[in-house]
C-alpha cells in the first residue's frame, strides 16, 4: 500500500496505522478490547461490571465472576466495584470511562501493547476541526461499560523502564530516537519489568507520528504508558477541554492510573493550553492573560484535582504513590520560571502528605534527582513550596539537547542536555513502597554513570570568548550585531585540558565529575594515584540558593561538544536543499554555515550534578590518574578513571618541523 502526500492528516493517521505490522519481537498475548453493550442515550448514570477474562476475549460472559474492590472513574468521580464487580459513576459530555487496574491483574492491550482500560463518551466527537483530527464521535453512552482484567498474581519487586522527551518531530528524528535509545533499551535485562513510562513530549507536535512511534516501542514486550505533554497536543484547538481530543483518540486518556505490586501510579496531563487568566502569575504567566499570545502553562486543572483525591480517598496510606506528568512539580534548570512548573503543588504536596511518594517528570529536558528536603531559590515565588517532602525526579530525555550536536559512534547526535546529562533513559526498580533510579545514557555500556574533566583557567577563558560571541548571535541579526559568522574560536583552540602546567594550578583548576543521576545525598570521592581518597563538592547545595551559572559552573566534559556543531557545515552539491545543514524542530534551518555553538540557552554552564576538586599545588611533573567513584545512599556505587598530565609548560600542540628545516639534520 503506497501512502501519498495528497492524503490529509486524519486520513494519513489511519493509513499508518494500517501500513504498520506488529510487533515483530514482543507477543502480547492479552490482546483485546472493552466490552460495551447496548444504548443509554440521555442516562444520567453509567454502570457496567469489571470481570475476570476467563475467556481472554475482552467480552463479558455470564460464566465470568466480577472483581471486587476495583476503582472505576468518569475522570472526575471515583468509586470502587461491589462484591460482584459492578459499578455506578454519574455521566457528563467528554469523560472517559476508566479503571484503575489493580495489582495482581493485568487488563487487555492493544497489538501494540497500549493498556486498553478505558472508554471515551464525546457523542459528536470533537466540536471543532483539529488538523490530527480530534476525538472521533463515540455515540450514545452505551447501557453498560465493562472491563476485562486476567489474574496474574502479586509483584513485589519490579522495574520500569521510564524516560522524558522523546520528542521527534519527523521520521528522520524517529530513526534516531529507534537507533540509539530503543537499542539500548533492548539490550537491557527485562525480566523483572512491569512496564514503559514515557514522560511526555512522546512527539514533536506532529501526532501522525505516534502509530509508527508506538509501533517501534512495541518491540520492547512491556505495556506503554505515555504521559500527555505540551509537544503532543492540538495547537489549533481553541479550548483546554479539547486540547488533548487527537492525542485521546490515537494512544488513550490524557490522565489515568494503574497499580503495580506496592506501588500506585497516578499520569497526570498538567499541561494546560491555551491557559488564561486564571493562569496568571510570575514567572511568565503572564502570557496567558495577553490576547496576542497562545501558549501553555503548568498546572492540574481543577476536574483532575477532584479525580486524584478520589484516587488517593481509595487507596492506603503505606502503598508508594508514583505520580507522573510531564511538566516538573518543581525543576531546578527553570527554578525562576513559572510556566514550566505546577502552579497548584502545594495543594498536591498537602494531598500526599505523610504517603510514600515519588514524582517523575520530563520537559525540561535534564535529568535532576531532587531529593527530600531540597530547594531552590525561586520554587516559594513561583509555585509556593520551599523543601520537598519526597523526591521529585526530572528524567532526563533520549533526544537530548533536541537532537542538536554532531553525530556519534552509532550515527545519531551526541546531544548533551543542558545540564552536561547525554540521551538516555532510567531503569527504576520497585520492590515494596522503596525504590531506586538507575539512568542509562543511550550506547553507552550500563556503567558509565559520569563524565570526567578539568575546569581550567583556559577552558574558561575559551568558554567566556565562545560563549559572549553565541549570546551576540543568538539575540541579534548578525549583521545588525556587526559580528562574523565565523565564531571566535572553536574547539581546536581549547587548550588541552588535560594537560595541567603550574600556572593552570595557580589559577585554579578543578577535577569535576558530572554524575549524571547524582543527587543531594550522593557521596562523590576522588583519589589521586596511591594517594588520600578526598570527597568532592557538589557545586549546588539545594539549600535555597540560586542557579549557579557561567565558566566556573560549566560542565568542562559536555561543554565542548556542545559549542563547536560541525553538522552546521554540512552541504552538498546534489542533495535534497532541506538536508543541508541540519534542521530542528518545526523545520528550522541551522547551516549550512561555519561550524559554531549551539544557541546559548542549550549549553550545559550550570548543573545540579556536578562535582568539584580543586587540584592540589604539590602535583609532581609526570602522568597521573585519577579515580572517581560516586557512591548513592544505598551503597550503589560507580567509579570511573581518568588520565592527565602535569607539565612544567605547555608543549607547542601542532606539527613542529623546526629540526626537518634545520640543514644540519
Amino acid at each position: 500500500m503506497t501512502v501519498t502526500i495528497a492524503l490529509g492528516r486524519a486520513a494519513l493517521l489511519a493509513a499508518t496505522a494500517m501500513i504498520l505490522p506488529g510487533n515483530a519481537l514482543a507477543d502480547f498475548d492479552y490482546v483485546a478490547g472493552i466490552s460495551a453493550t447496548g444504548t443509554a442515550e440521555g442516562a444520567e448514570t453509567v454502570s457496567g461490571t469489571v470481570f475476570h477474562d476467563l475467556s481472554r476475549d475482552g467480552g463479558f460472559q455470564a460464566d465470568e465472576p466480577g472483581v471486587a474492590g476495583v476503582m472505576v472513574s468518569n475522570g472526575r468521580d471515583v468509586v470502587v466495584t461491589d462484591a460482584d464487580g459492578t459499578y455506578e459513576l454519574p455521566t457528563y459530555e467528554n469523560m472517559t470511562v476508566m479503571i484503575v487496574e489493580p495489582a495482581a491483574y493485568d487488563v487487555p492491550t492493544d497489538r501494540n501493547g497500549v493498556p486498553q482500560f478505558f472508554r471515551h463518551h464525546l457523542p459528536e466527537g470533537t466540536p471543532e476541526d483539529l488538523r490530527y483530527g480530534g476525538l472521533e464521535p463515540t455515540g450514545p453512552l452505551p447501557e453498560t461499560i465493562d472491563f476485562p482484567l486476567v489474574r496474574t498474581g502479586p509483584t513485589d519487586a519490579f522495574s520500569c523502564v521510564m524516560m522524558g522527551d522523546t520528542q521527534p518531530y519527523s521520521n528522520t528524528e524517529i530513526g534516531y530516537v529507534r537507533d540509539a535509545t530503543l537499542d539500548s533499551i533492548l539490550a537491557e535485562d527485562l525480566s523483572d519489568a512491569e512496564c514503559m513510562v514515557m514522560l511526555g513530549d512522546v512527539m514533536g507536535d506532529d501526532l501522525s507520528l505516534l502509530p509508527r512511534f508506538m509501533s517501534l516501542f512495541s518491540s520492547v514486550g512491556l505495556p506503554q504508558y505515555y504521559v500527555h505533554g505540551n509537544h503532543d497536543f492540538d495547537f489549533d484547538a481553541s479550548t483546554d477541554e479539547h486540547s488533548a481530543d487527537s492525542w485521546r483518540q490515537i494512544y488513550g486518556p490524557n490522565y489515568y492510573a494503574f497499580e503495580i505490586g506496592e506501588a500506585t501510579f497516578i499520569a497526570l496531563d498538567n499541561v494546560v493550553y491555551p491557559c488564561g487568566p486564571q493562569d496568571d502569575g510570575p514567572g511568565g504567566r503572564d502570557a496567558c492573560t495577553d490576547p496576542e499570545q497562545t501558549v501553555y502553562n503548568g498546572r492540574v486543572t481543577d476536574r483532575q484535582m477532584e479525580w486524584l483525591a478520589g484516587i488517593l480517598e481509595n487507596t492506603p496510606e503505606d502503598r508508594l504513590i508514583v505520580m507522573l506528568h510531564h511538566i516538573p512539580f518543581v525543576s531546578f534548570i527553570d527554578s525562576n520560571t513559572g510556566r514550566h512548573q505546577t502552579d497548584n503543588l502545594a495543594d498536591i504536596h498537602e494531598m500526599l502528605a505523610g504517603r510514600p511518594a515519588v514524582s517523575f517528570s520530563g520537559h525540561t529536558h535534564t535529568l535532576e534527582y531532587l531529593d527530600a528536603g531540597e530547594w531552590y531559590q525561586g520554587w516559594e515565588e513561583q509555585v509556593g513550596v520551599t523543601r520537598l517532602p519526597f523526591p521529585h525526579v526530572v528524567g532526563g530525555a533520549p533526544s537530548g539537547n533536541w537532537f542538536f550536536g554532531d553525530m556519534g559512534f552509532d550515527g545519531t547526535p551526541l546531544s548533551f542536555a543542558r545540564g552536561g546529562t547525554p540521551p538516555g533513559y532510567m531503569m527504576v526498580r520497585f520492590d515494596g513502597a522503596e525504590f531506586t533510579v538507575d539512568f542509562r545514557a543511550a550506547g553507552m555500556p550500563s556503567d558509565r554513570q559520569m563524565g570526567l574533566a578539568f575546569n581550567t583557567p583556559g577552558f574558561r577563558d575559551w568558554f567566556t570568548t565562545l560563549m559572549d560571541w553565541t549570546e551576540t548571535r543568538d539575540d541579534e541579526d548578525e549583521e545588525a550585531a556587526g559580528i562574523s559568522g565565523t565564531p571566535p574560536v572553536t574547539v581546536n583552540d581549547l587548550p588541552d585540558t588535560r594537560l595541567l602546567t603550574p600556572a593552570d594550578i595557580d589559577g585554579t583548576t578543578w577535577l569535576t565529575a558530572n554524575v549524571w543521576n547524582g543527587g543531594r545525598t550522593t557521596e562523590v570521592f576522588a583519589q589521586i594515584g596511591d594517594g588520600p581518597r578526598m570527597p568532592m563538592r557538589r557545586s549546588q547545595s539545594g539549600e535555597g540558593e540560586d542557579v549557579l551559572t557561567g565558566a566556573e559552573y560549566a560542565d568542562p566534559f559536555s561543554v565542548p561538544r556542545q559549542m563547536t556543531v560541525g553538522r552546521y557545515g554540512w552541504e552538498s552539491t546534489q542533495g535534497d536543499p532541506r538536508a543541508q545543514g541540519f534542521e530542528l524542530w518545526q523545520g528550522s534551518d541551522f547551516g549550512p554555515a561555519k561550524p559554531q555553538s549551539a544557541e546559548a540557552w542549550m549549553v550545559a554552564d550550570q548543573s545540579p550534578h556536578l562535582w568539584r576538586l580543586e587540584m592540589p599545588a604539590d602535583l609532581p611533573s609526570g602522568t597521573h590518574v585519577a579515580r572517581v567513584t560516586a557512591v548513592q545512599p544505598d551503597g550503589r556505587e560507580w567509579t570511573d578513571y581518568i588520565v592527565f598530565e602535569m607539565r612544567p609548560e605547555r608543549p607547542f600542540p601542532y606539527w613542529d618541523d623546526t629540526l626537518w628545516q634545520d640543514a644540519a639534520n
